[in-house]
């Protein structure tokens, strides 16, 4: 190490531990892996304790480190952007590593046949008929009850070929539309793209795919451009503060401060939740983040019970088409970027 009598970054002169200055250490370590490591954990985590102090207030005091942040009380927290973009960063590797919070699904538990299980139950039956046909001459003449066994059984599979034939014929994709029950289906949205190839290109190679390769590239959009979108959705998160508490005094960006710290609490929970495999445990982590929100306005905002209500409940079904949007967004990202 090095002690300097002027700062090395400004030329200040020194009378302490930091410049009075700029800020900078006086006492400079030379540079190694054990003093990245020291500076990172001694910042983060356990000498200056602003991880600690920051999730304590954040998880079990609603809003509050969204004032102490307003009131000027900032060194001793981590920075609301940073505790943001940590837990947002975290939410989503694990989305990714876990696969989500759909319940996994026994295969053979779904009764409704597809295709692919009847064109099995063609092909094998094609060739049980084979093999007898080739053995015909080898064994003896059928019964009349074997006869009509027969008979009925290749009945049954003509049947099965009719139908897959028509869904085969059918357009891969339909979706119903409530005026004047018309239909949107594959060939609308391809005169739609028309005047977009690349579009139309995509949206095709897309339309031929399985559906559960299709469910995949949804997914992917998700995983790859969720957080990107949920992050462009904070100003928009502070918009909707911002036009309900008109007339409070409150700048736009301590409604941003809100949504930093509110949204990063969700991520912090949703991380739990994913990581939990105690039902009744994540039963109460819902309810808490259920109350979480409008308690966190009530201290912030300092409205009343009923107008910290309504106010909450508007903001959620705002905030939920928004979402809404932005995911599909995500999907349709997803989408555009299937087979790179």
């Amino acid at each position: 190490m090095s002690t300097a009598v002027n700062c090395p970054n400004c030329e200040a002169p020194l009378g302490g531990n930091f410049c009075a200055n700029c800020g900078q250490e006086a006492v400079l370590h030379h540079a190694s892996t054990r003093e990245f490591l020291h500076e990172f954990v001694g910042h983060y985590i356990a000498l200056e304790g602003k991880l600690w102090g920051s999730l304590s207030r954040l998880v079990f005091r609603p809003g509050l480190l969204t004032n102490e942040y307003i009131r000027g009380r900032r060194v001793r927290f981590v920075q609301p952007l940073r505790i943001y973009l940590s837990l947002s960063l975290l939410f989503f590797a694990l989305l990714k590593i876990t696969g989500g919070f759909d319940p996994k699904v026994d295969a053979d538990a779904d009764a409704t046949p597809n295709k692919s299980s009847v064109d099995f139950a063609m092909r094998a039956t094609d060739q049980v008929a084979s093999a007898q046909a080739k053995a015909a001459g080898a064994v003896k003449p059928l019964s009349p009850e074997e006869a009509r066994g027969k008979a009925a059984a290749e009945a049954a599979i003509n049947e099965m070929k009719k139908e897959v034939t028509i869904d085969d014929s059918a357009p891969a994709t339909t979706w119903n539309k409530q005026d004047g029950g018309t239909h949107l289906n594959v060939s609308d949205i391809d005169s739609a793209l028309s005047d977009w190839p690349t579009l139309r290109h995509k949206f095709h190679a897309f339309d031929q795919m399985p559906g559960d390769q299709q469910v995949d590239v949804f997914k992917q959009g998700i995983y790859r451009y969720g957080p990107y979108v949920i992050f462009c959705l904070m100003p928009v998160f502070a918009l909707f503060l911002k036009v309900l508490y008109l007339g409070t005094g409150r700048r736009f960006g301590e409604h941003v401060l809100f949504a930093l710290h509110t949204n990063a609490f969700a991520f912090l929970i949703f991380s739990v939740i994913l990581l939990n495999p105690v039902s009744i445990i994540n039963f109460l982590l819902w309810c808490w983040m259920l109350g979480y929100l409008p308690w966190a306005m009530r201290r912030v905002y300092h409205k009343g019970r009923f107008g910290t209500f309504w106010r909450w409940a508007t903001l959620m079904f705002c905030y939920a088409l928004a979402l809404g949007l932005a995911l599909l967004f995500a999907m349709a990202m997803g989408v555009m970027n299937a087979g790179h």
